[in-house]
């Protein structure tokens, strides 16, 4: 900054203001007159001489031919303003210390303006504040010299009355005095601010200390969460381990019982003799809308059946009805084996129909077997053992629905009930048993030859839970020994 105003002084100081009176004049002349009489010229002129040298006073060069200066004196000219030029100790600034010198005034500047600045918010920071005391200030002045005016007129006329926290009147010593302490208390604290006014209005802000980090605090949290972190992990891979520990539990207990059910299917096989735990038949004599039997077990959801049966129809060549209907909430017709008339038999699958190539009508007994799977559809129809047809796309990927009710001898137009005569079955069942998988042809073989029967792992054939009702009787039968008598 300093080399700067070194500079502007020696620009200044280097213009020859001397020069220009001699300019105003016209001619040669009057320009060496002009110089002789300024040199002449006492007073002031003098003075300025003696600091500027002995040369500091005299005008331009007289130019050659000119008449002397003596010959036509001129007035005294006016005295003109000069810029003194005191010799600094350094010498004007090259050009790389100019630009040097440049930069650092420019940092300065930038430091100078943010200072500036800052000090223009203190300032308006203290004359808010100022205006807020001032404020209360004011209104502390009125509160006081309203409360030494006394009390309103309209009180002061109004006569006694009694105070609501005191139960004294207006007038009373106690509270006169008790205003009196109000009126001091608020002279002092008006004092008070009146004196912090000063301190207030020197007072800078200065930023306030950054609170101190708890690091103990985080240090703690962060522990933790690495503690849970931990845990988690730990869990997962507990759960993982347990979910491949039971896949091959499960899978060791499938092949066992694989194991077990062919080591029982080779033993049946070997033994024609079996008798049924529970042997017993459900006759239902005449055709009607009220002679059936219910099963008391609920069905789960299925993907797949297999259902087989011994059965006997009594009517006539008229069509068989009904042997069996299961019906689900919203869905009467889940599971129905029906034939009606002189139609062929029919498996109807949530409201779905695939006739079977089935034949009851020589009033003997019968083996049929049911299988249906909910991939593609697929149906499977058995009679005697035999395989007499199949099919796809009954009611392909529907689960059957759980939750149900399971007739034997009627058709449910709804849930449990509203049963049709004309759908009615009259005969006898026996042995009705409901498997969630389908059958192999080798063993619905082995059932219809009594060789190799099997109950089945959803609903088995027991007494227990079959109930018959409106004149359908339950009579203890053993197929495998009785049919051929019956």
């Amino acid at each position: 900054m300093l080399a700067f105003l070194g500079a502007v002084i020696c620009i200044i100081a280097s213009v020859p203001l001397a020069a220009s009176p001699a300019r105003a004049l016209p001619g040669g002349a009057d320009n060496a007159s002009a110089g002789s009489a300024a040199a002449a010229s006492p007073g002031p002129q003098r003075s300025l001489s003696a600091l500027h040298g002995a040369g500091g006073s005299a005008g331009p060069p007289a130019l050659p031919g000119a008449p002397a200066a003596s010959a036509h004196p001129l007035p005294p000219m006016p005295l003109f303003s000069r810029f003194l030029c005191t010799p600094l100790a350094a010498a004007c600034p090259s050009g790389a210390e100019q630009g040097d010198a440049a930069q650092g005034e420019r940092e300065e500047l930038l430091l100078l303006q943010s200072t500036a600045e800052q000090l223009r918010q203190t300032a308006l920071q203290q004359e808010a504040r100022i205006r807020a005391d001032q404020d209360t200030i004011r209104e502390l002045t009125g509160k006081l010299s309203r409360c030494e005016s006394g009390l309103p007129r309209g009180l002061q006329d109004a006569g006694p009355r009694r105070d609501a926290m005191a139960d004294g009147p207006w007038d009373s010593p106690a509270l006169i005095l008790e205003l009196e302490d109000a009126v001091r208390a608020l002279r002092d604290r008006i004092d008070r601010i009146e004196q912090e006014l000063p301190a207030r209005v020197n007072y800078t802000a200065a930023p306030a200390p950054a609170p101190a980090v708890p690091t103990a605090l985080h240090s703690k949290m962060d522990e933790l969460e690495g503690q849970l972190l931990a845990k988690v992990l730990a869990l997962e891979k507990e759960r993982v381990a347990l979910s491949h520990s039971s896949q091959q539990q499960r899978q060791e207990v499938e092949k066992e019982l694989d194991a077990l059910q062919d080591r029982v299917a080779e033993l049946e096989h070997g033994s024609s003799a079996y008798s049924p735990p529970d042997a017993f038949k459900v006759s239902i004599p005449i055709r009607n809308n009220y002679m059936y039997a219910r099963v008391r077990k609920a069905l789960p959801e299925l993907y797949a059946f297999t259902v087989c049966m011994w059965l006997r129809s009594k009517s006539g060549g008229t069509g068989q009805g009904t042997p069996f209907s299961y019906s689900v909430p919203g869905q009467a017709n889940e599971i129905v084996l029906l034939e009606a008339g002189h139609d062929p038999m029919e498996l109807l699958i949530n409201d779905k129909v695939a006739q079977l190539p089935l034949s009851l009508k020589d009033n003997g007994w019968h083996h049929i077997c049911i299988a249906w799977t909910t991939r593609d559809g697929l149906w499977f129809a058995y009679q005697d053992g035999e395989l007499q047809g199949s099919g796809e796309n009954l009611a392909a990927w529907h689960p059957i629905k759980p939750h149900g009710i399971l007739i034997l001898g009627q058709e449910q137009d709804t849930l449990g009930g509203r049963f049709d005569a004309t759908q009615a079955f009259v005969g006898d069942i026996a042995q009705f048993n409901l498997w969630d998988h389908t059958l192999t042809p080798a063993q619905v073989l082995g059932i219809a030859n009594c060789t190799g029967p099997l109950l089945g792992n959803i609903l088995p054939w027991e007494d227990k839970l079959v109930e018959a009702f409106g004149g359908a009787t339950k009579a203890t039968f053993d197929i495998c020994k009785g049919r051929a008598k019956a």
